[in-house]
């Protein structure tokens, strides 16, 4: 294995760690990860969620959220229409469950069997049949089913979108599409899981309830300027900025109606902070006789933050906790603004402590989908771990139960390995509406007989993936030669059409290339895509958009289904298609080590630093590092069947570590022996055995 540890700036890390208030060794693992931006500093550093995006942000959230009020003020009956993985499951139940909360009359459906991704006619039509519904809302679906949603049209429902796959050219004509990787949606952040786009609407939905809905609030605050007064106003709708005015003006010079003022204001109750000096500057620019009507913000600030309480916006702005996030100082307005939005939140504290325990979901599905764990992802996940941890929902921990993991703190890896696919294999198995089920239902009974049957059909799913991978391994290997290392495709009627992604993704870690698996069926193929950091899914599947009955994805992760003749065109076309793509370098043996510790280092105290970089996952792997001149204390071989382990114990001096070595039994006496003295590149993490937690290394590689 190589070691590889990047070359870093030690007056970047310096300044971080002053910045942010971290220590050296938290900034270097901040600057080698290449995290150095304050906005995305935030999201690793803090887990408020008041540092998550606004989801008004979204310029048709307005529309979406006032169609479902109506239509639950109507007593319409709602449809909800997901997918069936993990994460489309999760959208599902999210939406339903706040629906019903909210008093709406809804049903929520998931395909079947053999049905393809996303809404169909046919589920319009059996909606309609089964008593109809003027209102279909699609979760993790939906922005490609531009002739399905027509077809809603037609039968008297209208639509609303919220998904999080990339859009095709021409989008549904929908009531509001609420996908955060459409063009113009004016959200900041493309990388939300569907669920984590069902929670935006949710929270949205709940502020809707609130007095603070379509409400409009004008801050403004003056200042001295070079000889001048300098004022600055925003707008805030919904807790959004949404208009913004600066004036620059010299006393006496201009009258008020000239500026552009008086039609800012229009209608408006302006809110300053410390109101007496902001009127003495405004009569100094327009004289005595214009009165503005100010309120005072600074008495209900302090009351609500009274750490804040008597102090001027300068010195606020220097303890203000979210200020270094900003990539320049924020201005006076800044604070104000801010200052404002913390005393909506503080007295309105359900906003976001309803929210919170819906956010085991979020993080199920987030993980699920393979989501970069980079902005506010990590806070909807960081805080969706806790509550997993000690959630509430009877479903998940019947399931937790059925998995053996009742008393473990539960990790992202337990997520990725134990949880997510159970819940996914009833999907795959052709019955996602039985995980779903489980997470819904209220009878005790029900929920054992569902986790026992969600259990049992994730062994099926697993014997009919590994029957299937030792029979496609071979074509696949061809497949990778002839099409030089840029792709693999295989295609078989064997391959059960449920698995094609699982098979996909087991190529692409086998080859590190893109993978296409290929169910053959009676009358269709269907297809699951997955990828590699370069390879870019939608323009490949856009080339071939001719020829597929239907196609979408996001940028790691797609699909398609197809016509059997039209197929063989399409084998026909990949070696073209893929003829100007570079081949993937083997990333091999490659470990990139976050730090290297000193002895001094190596305490108990170091899971704290482990811990604060949680959530681990796509795009934030766990912490690496190196440590030399440990000595090899003890030393035994473990194992179930065969003791091809390596338990060892290492000696840090400070600190003795018990420490595992997977699959390096035949290294022994050979690469290392008790009594050495090794550098090691290790993972710390918590171990627990017979209800007993301690602290673990995992040895990724050693040398003498």
């Amino acid at each position: 294995m190589t070691w590889h540890k990047k070359e870093i700036d030690s007056a970047q890390v310096k300044e971080i760690a002053a910045r942010f208030g971290v220590d050296l060794l938290t900034a270097t693992v901040l600057s080698r990860r290449g995290v150095t931006a304050p906005e995305e500093v935030r999201f690793y550093l803090e887990k408020d969620l008041r540092f998550a995006h606004n989801p008004f942000l979204f310029t048709s959230m307005e529309d979406a959220v006032d169609r479902i009020l109506a239509a639950i003020e109507e007593g319409e009956k709602i449809k909800i229409f997901g997918d069936r993985d993990v994460d489309g499951i999760t959208s599902t139940v999210l939406m339903y469950k706040t629906l019903e909360e909210l008093g709406a009359d809804a049903e929520w459906a998931l395909p079947n069997g053999d049905d393809p991704y996303g809404l169909t006619t046919k589920a319009v039509d059996h909606f309609v049949e089964q008593g109809g519904g003027s209102l279909l809302i699609t979760v993790d679906c939906g922005i490609s089913n531009v002739r399905e949603i027509a077809h809603a049209a037609e039968r008297g429902m209208e639509t609303i979108v919220v998904d999080h796959h990339n859009p095709p050219e021409e989008l549904p004509e929908a009531v509001a599409i609420i996908d955060p990787k459409v063009a113009g949606c004016g959200y900041p952040f493309r990388d939300l899981a569907g669920c984590g786009v069902v929670s935006k609407v949710v929270w949205a939905l709940r502020f809707a309830r609130s007095e603070l809905y379509k409400q409009t609030f004008c801050l403004m605050n003056v200042r001295p300027g070079n000889g001048t007064y300098v004022i600055e106003a925003v707008k805030l709708r919904n807790l959004v900025v949404v208009d913004r005015v600066t004036e620059n003006l010299a006393p006496g010079v201009v009258r008020i109606e000239q500026t552009r003022l008086v039609d800012f204001f229009a209608g408006c109750e302006i809110l300053v902070y410390d109101a007496p000096p902001q009127a003495r500057m405004l009569r100094e620019l327009f004289g005595p006789a214009i009165e503005f009507g100010l309120t005072d913000m600074a008495p209900q600030i302090g009351k609500a933050l009274p750490e804040m309480a008597g102090k001027s916006v300068i010195k606020i702005r220097d303890q203000l906790r979210g200020a270094g996030y900003n990539a320049k100082a924020p201005s006076e307005l800044d604070v104000f603004v801010d200052l404002f939005i913390s005393v909506v939140h503080a007295r309105n504290p359900g906003l976001f402590e309803d929210f919170l325990p819906l956010l085991d979901l979020v993080a199920l599905g987030t993980l699920a989908d393979l989501m970069p764990l980079r902005n506010e992802n990590r806070i909807l996940v960081r805080n969706g771990m806790e509550v997993l941890n000690s959630t509430a929902r009877e479903g998940l921990r019947e399931l937790i139960a059925t998995q053996n993991l009742v008393g473990k703190r539960l990790s992202t890896t337990d997520v990725g390995w134990q949880l997510s696919p159970v819940i996914n294999a009833s999907g795959r198995m052709g019955v996602p509406g039985k995980a779903a089920e489980l997470l819904l239902t209220a009878d005790p009974a029900r929920r054992r007989e569902l986790a026992e049957v969600v259990t049992g059909l994730n062994r099926d799913r697993k014997r009919l993936g590994d029957a299937a991978w030792e029979k496609i391994l071979p074509a696949a290997k061809r497949s990778y030669e002839e099409l030089s290392g840029k792709l693999v495709l295989v295609a078989d009627r064997e391959i059960y059409r449920g698995i094609t992604g699982i098979i996909a993704a087991r190529l692409v870690n086998y080859f590190n290339a893109p993978a296409v698996v290929v169910a053959l069926l009676a009358d269709k193929a269907v297809a699951s895509l997955r990828s590699v950091a370069g390879f870019k899914v939608g323009e490949f599947l856009e080339r071939s958009a001719d020829l597929f009955i239907d196609y979408g994805g996001h940028d790691f992760a797609a699909g398609f289904s197809i016509t059997l003749e039209n197929f063989e065109e399409f084998a026909r076309r990949v070696p073209l298609l893929v003829e100007d793509l570079e081949s993937v370098p083997a990333s091999g043996e490659v470990l990139e080590i976050d730090a290297e510790l000193p002895s001094k280092y190596m305490t108990p105290q170091l899971v704290d630093l482990v811990e604060r970089f949680e959530p681990y996952g796509e795009g934030s792997p766990p912490l690496v590092f190196l440590s030399k001149r440990l000595l090899i204390a003890g030393l035994d071989l473990v194992g179930k069947r065969e003791q091809s382990h390596v338990k060892l114990l290492l000696d840090s001096g400070p600190f003795k570590w018990p420490a595992v070595y997977w699959n390096a039994a035949n290294r022994v006496g050979i690469e290392f022996n008790p009594g050495d003295r090794v550098d090691v590149v290790f993972r710390l993490g918590r171990n627990y055995f017979q209800n007993r937690e301690s602290l673990q290394l995992t040895v990724l590689d050693l040398k003498r």
